[in-house]
């Protein structure tokens, strides 16, 4: 259904031309406003209308309403309203809302026409109502209307409850503590009685959640929320307001592994049997700040995927939904379409979370598709993870270059022809976005030059149009396993910004003199045509060949020897050398399923185009922050609390190793010494532990910060400027540079360190939400690949010992899972759990990190709602029973440390 409302200017001049079929302002033909072609379709209204909805209405019912042209209110005109003394805003916009729909009938009846046509109000606020049909105005609520929809009930279903509460359950038990009110909330925090954060729930543990506190008490960042009646009703990114409590009720982040496991919803007895397994004893020293939720500042809620928990009860309307996303809640919902919607991804959307519910109120939203069907997961997985994903539209595209495209005489004056040089690519097998080119000669008295050329995307996308618009919003591409959801249209992305060979491309360069030291370096916009676009693989067979000695792979050859040279001095000076498991899937041509699985095979070849992205960045970091020391876009990664190097520390510590974390360097050098000649893998498993004890890497605005160090690399500034095809953040870098050398102009917003914080903090989000979107895009195609293995056995190793589960990975296929030792309607078996070593015993049978298994690895999609990996373990054997593991992938992301979660 659509509100539809002609502007007044629309309804003046349709007047003024009589004869002429009136039109329902830019939506559907005059001839039948409000009915179906079948006939009326409300009984409370048969004839033709429009809607008129109130403001409060159609910020909650926007699910039902589909979309709203509201009438202008201008100054001066007939429809606008003075607010008079002592008026509220609400009150004020009400009485602007019954003017408007006067306005609309009174102009509807100089319509020369055989019918008329009404104009009715929505409002469910019940005073706004009661005077409008003083005034004689027809009002309905929303409810009132959607069911006397005849050809449409289940629009029904679309209706969201009006209060934040929610509608509370008939004779239901309380639960919850009350919610202190808003105006409370805020006084209670200016005098530091609560504090105010964003509240995170935990994948693993769905009684548990940490609240990042908002400001400068650093002592109290992160609070450990436990136990139901302490979340309060809080759901994953809430801004809330926390109470702490007193020293001695101080818990420490829980080790247990919970998972909602879709009990009655007024089983609350069980829940406390639950938050019982939590209270164990621990070490004074890993207790942290821990609070309760009083009350809810910001609820940030979203439209959630999901499937529908189909009630058992036969012809029931109310049903529980199950979210794809574990660290929200779920949800429960009445719809009269359960048969329907079993089977199938749908978005659901919450109204409110009463006391006396075990769960939210929502209602259903859109119906995706078949749950398991690639395109429907697909979608699932790219709303989950909020990636814009639409088509560019015709305004975004009206900005792009006209084809066929050709560089001008006029282009050439301003920049420097390279088309000379021995430039190429190396990239990825089937990369079509090629940013980044290199180049390298020798240019007398043992002196190498070296050229990194990034394509000039910043010509193509002005600052201020719908172009520009759309990429800074999309922030990044996104690479998942069978498709790429572009920043920018694929004229850019795929042809006049790709350098792929033997094509004229507008470039950046950065001009390097190399001996044993940078002697000097340069930028410049330029023109370059690329001699060769190799894979890895191809530039690494040129450089080990003994016949090859052309001018591409003698350029290859010096790039690769320096590359070396640069990458010893960055270990020499600190950076880290990490690890972590990447997959490729192999697919089928015709039916695009992964027929093969393998990890990633890193060759020189990689580490030599790293190694000089690096230093091109570097470079560029230190030029525009000279230039702009208050605007420059840079890139930072924190150094990580001491505390997130525990876990390492004592697991290194487990098998006789030293691990230390005084400083970068002092950890990459321990890291470089955990050697063990019985165990070769071990070193790999200790340097993906210490990505995961990582802190996430952000952009930021240099005015508005005085931490610039990356911790990783060990640079005391750095930036992203070599891949402005897929990430913002180096277009707007790109602009800073071009206007450091002269090269372009400035515009205001290059220059407001505000609004550059702002976009930091988006391209942020969009580059993590790209990172989950792509590992959950992975996980999907691992169990396609499975699917048709049958048991596959491999060997696994521990990576972390929960109080009642461990952690492997599988190194063949770059997977991780979760094994528990306690599975429902079956004996628990003796389990203690060493925090200090860490370790698990399970009845005569201890596990450590590092520790080798065995397991059979199957999928068992038994749960359509959430697949899973199903894994036996084989060896050690655990009397008394055979354990098995399960390794959801619904939903795997990684934390802001790196750590994977399911």
């Amino acid at each position: 259904m659509n509100f539809l409302q002609p502007t007044p200017a629309t309804y003046r001049r349709r007047c003024s031309e009589p004869g002429e079929a009136l039109q329902q302002g830019e939506g559907t033909p005059r001839s039948e406003p409000g009915c179906p072609p079948g006939g009326p379709a409300s009984s409370l209204c048969p004839g033709p209308h429009f809607l008129l909805p109130d403001t409060n209405l159609l910020l909650h019912q926007v699910s039902a309403s589909g979309r709203a042209v509201w009438p202008p209110q201008r100054r001066g005109g007939e429809t606008y309203i003075e607010q008079n003394r002592g008026e509220s805003s609400n009150d004020r916009n009400d009485r602007a809302i019954r003017v408007a729909v006067k306005w609309y009938n009174e102009h509807l009846k100089k319509i020369e026409d055989e019918e008329k046509i009404q104009v009715i109000l929505l409002t469910n606020d019940r005073t706004n109502k009661e005077k409008a049909l003083e005034e004689g105005i027809t009002a309905y609520t929303c409810e009132e209307y959607i069911k006397s929809l005849t050809a449409n009930p289940e629009l029904v279903d679309r209706l969201a409850c009006v209060s934040d509460e929610g509608k509370e359950i008939e004779g239901g038990k309380v639960i919850f503590p009350e919610h202190i009110p808003l105006s409370k909330l805020q006084q209670g925090i200016k005098s530091g009685i609560y504090l105010q954060g964003t509240y995170r729930a935990n994948r693993e543990n769905y009684l548990e959640a940490t609240v990042w506190v908002h400001g400068d008490a650093e002592e109290n960042k992160e609070i450990i929320i436990q136990g139901l009646k302490h979340l309060n009703r809080a759901i994953h990114e809430d801004v809330v307001a926390v109470e702490l409590l007193a020293k001695d009720e101080w818990v420490a982040p829980s080790s247990v592994v919970l998972q909602d496991d879709g009990q009655n919803e007024e089983d609350i007895e069980n829940e406390e049997e639950k938050e019982n397994i939590l209270k164990t004893s621990v070490n004074k020293d890993m207790l942290r700040p821990t609070g309760r939720v009083v009350g809810i500042i910001k609820r940030n809620w979203r439209p959630y995927c999901g499937m529908l928990s189909k009630s058992q009860i036969k012809e029931a309307r109310r049903h529980l939904f199950t979210p794809a996303d574990r660290r929200i809640p779920r949800i429960r919902i009445e719809t009269r379409q359960a048969d329907t919607l079993e089977g199938q991804r749908i978005i659901v959307a919450i109204d409110g979370w009463p006391r006396n519910s075990r769960y939210p109120n929502g209602h259903f939203v859109k119906n995706l598709g078949s749950a398991g069907d690639k395109e429907t997961e697909t979608e699932v997985l790219l709303l989950e993870h909020d990636v814009p994903h639409q088509a560019f539209s015709q305004a975004v595209l009206s900005f792009l270059p006209k084809m066929p495209w050709s560089i001008t005489e006029e282009d050439m004056k301003h920049r420097e022809d390279l088309r000379h040089l021995t430039v190429c690519s190396v990239d990825p097998p089937g990369c079509t976005d090629i940013d980044d080119a290199l180049h390298c000669r020798e240019i007398g008295n043992g002196n190498l030059e070296v050229g990194v050329h990034i394509a000039d995307v910043s010509h193509f996308i002005r600052p201020g149009n719908a172009l520009d618009e759309e990429s800074v919003k999309r922030g990044t591409t996104v690479y998942l396993c069978e498709k790429r959801i572009d920043m920018v249209p694929e004229l850019l992305s795929s042809n006049l910004c790709s350098l792929r060979s033997n094509v004229d491309r507008y470039m950046y360069m950065i001009h390097t003199l190399i001996l044993a030291e940078i002697l000097k370096t340069r930028f410049t916009k330029s023109i370059i045509n690329s001699k060769a676009s190799l894979t890895y693989a191809e530039a690494q067979m040129r450089i080990d060949s003994a016949t090859m000695n052309d001018d591409i792979t003698i350029s290859l050859r010096g790039l690769n020897k320096l590359a070396k040279i640069l990458k010893k001095k960055r270990i020499d000076n600190g950076a880290l050398t990490l690890a972590s498991p990447e997959v490729r899937f192999h697919m089928d041509s015709e039916t695009h399923d992964p027929i093969d699985l393998q990890t990633k095979e890193l060759k020189e070849t990689n580490s030599m185009v790293e190694e000089f992205m690096l230093l091109a960045n570097i470079s560029v970091a230190q030029k525009i922050y000279d230039e702009f020391p208050e605007f420059a876009l840079l890139r930072k990664h924190p150094a990580p609390p001491p505390s997130n190097y525990d876990i390492l520390v004592k697991a290194a510590k487990s098998k006789n190793l030293e691990i230390k974390t005084d400083s970068a360097k002092a950890l990459a050098e321990s890291l470089d010494k955990a050697e063990s000649p019985t165990f070769p893998y071990l070193n790999t498993l200790l340097r993906i532990l210490t990505t995961r004890c990582m802190m996430q890497a952000v952009y930021f605005c240099s005015g508005m910060d005085n931490d610039f160090h990356h911790y990783g690399l060990a640079s005391p500034i750095y930036t992203h400027f070599t891949s402005p095809i897929r990430r913002y953040a180096d277009i707007i870098v790109h602009r800073l540079l071009a206007v450091a050398i002269g090269a372009d102009s400035t515009y205001p917003e290059l220059t407001d360190k505000h609004k550059l914080a702002e976009m930091c903090k988006n391209l942020n989000y969009r580059h993590k939400m790209a990172q989950y979107a792509q590992r959950a895009s992975v996980a999907f195609h691992t169990q396609l690949f499975f699917k048709t293995k049958g048991v596959v056995n491999e060997d696994a190793y521990i990576l972390f010992v929960r109080k009642n589960a461990i952690v492997v990975l599988i190194p063949k296929y770059g997977l991780e899972g979760t094994v528990f030792f306690e599975e429902k309607d079956k004996p628990t078996p003796k389990l203690e759990y060493n925090s200090e070593v860490p370790s698990l015993t399970v009845e005569d049978t201890t596990f450590h990190v590092f520790d080798k298994v065995k397991v059979n690895i199957m999928l068992d999609d038994s749960n359509i709602q959430h697949q899973k990996m199903r894994m036996v373990l084989v060896e050690p054997k655990v009397r008394p029973k055979i354990l098995r593991t399960m390794l959801s992938f619904s939903n795997v992301k990684k934390s802001s440390c790196g750590k994977m979660e399911i």
